[in-house]
């Protein structure tokens, strides 16, 4: 059998790789053989189950319990300032695997393997996609995101983007303050935690337009819901959202 010289070429690169510098899959330990494979086997990113359980049409948060979709009992008292919120899977298993090496293990690579996983679970998803005029990341603080070395929002903003021909803004909204993560605090504490923590510096590329903001997880919607209303008050006509993760 003839190869193109491409596929030769790929070959023969991981052939070396794995003869002076094997790798394996970082969740199931297997040699990571294939030429595309990076960080995850292929196995365990076909484990990535997205949900299709019940949700709240408003804030996308996952039913439980058996029956239909239907409003929370949250969005039918005070309605949030983005129109409408998606996760892609819920915060646990090999998805979540992914997510913390994604993002505390710093394997950014990873980021074009769960952009993937979103677009594929949400491609139908007619409340996210008709009519968006740009892709805003949540964005990190600068300190956060020195120590970091990236913003894991953005890297997934702009991986979803991309098949899509939409534009990605990551001057428009900024963090000011550097508060405390969000995971080191209780429910309750974690609106106060990032009010007043955002602000948009370029309104009028987001006046009059439709957003769609993007995260890596959601938890309890209070990071979205600062931005989403920071965004609104600054002139945006709509503020939708999307998470890869819902805990």
């Amino acid at each position: 059998m003839i190869f193109p010289a491409k596929s030769l070429a790929a070959r023969t690169a991981k052939l070396v790789e794995l003869a002076f510098f094997p790798s394996f899959c970082k969740t199931c330990g297997t040699l990571l053989e294939n030429s595309r494979e990076r960080v995850l086997c292929g196995a365990c990113l076909d484990k990535l189950v997205a949900c299709r359980s019940p949700l709240c049409p408003c804030c996308g948060r996952f039913f439980e319990a058996n029956g239909g979709s239907h409003f929370c009992s949250l969005c039918l008292n005070a309605a949030p300032p983005f129109s409408c919120h998606r996760s892609a899977g819920r915060y646990r298993g090999e998805l979540k695997d992914a997510l913390l090496l994604f993002k505390y293990r710093k394997y950014r690579t990873l980021g074009k393997n769960l952009a993937s996983f979103v677009s594929a679970a949400l491609q139908k998803e007619d409340g996210i996609w008709p009519d968006l005029d740009m892709i805003i990341p949540v964005p990190l603080h600068w300190r956060r995101r020195r120590e970091r070395g990236f913003n894991q929002a953005e890297v997934l903003a702009r991986e979803i983007a991309r098949p899509r021909g939409l534009r990605v803004e990551t001057r428009v909204l900024k963090k000011i303050a550097n508060v405390p993560p969000q995971t080191s605090l209780e429910q309750a504490g974690r609106a106060r935690n990032v009010r007043n923590a955002y602000r948009v510096v370029q309104p009028g590329k987001i006046r009059g337009k439709t957003v769609l903001l993007v995260d890596d997880v959601y938890t309890t919607g209070a990071t979205l819901r600062e931005c989403a209303a920071t965004m609104i008050k600054a002139g945006a006509k709509e503020v939708r959202a999307l998470t890869v993760a819902q805990a």
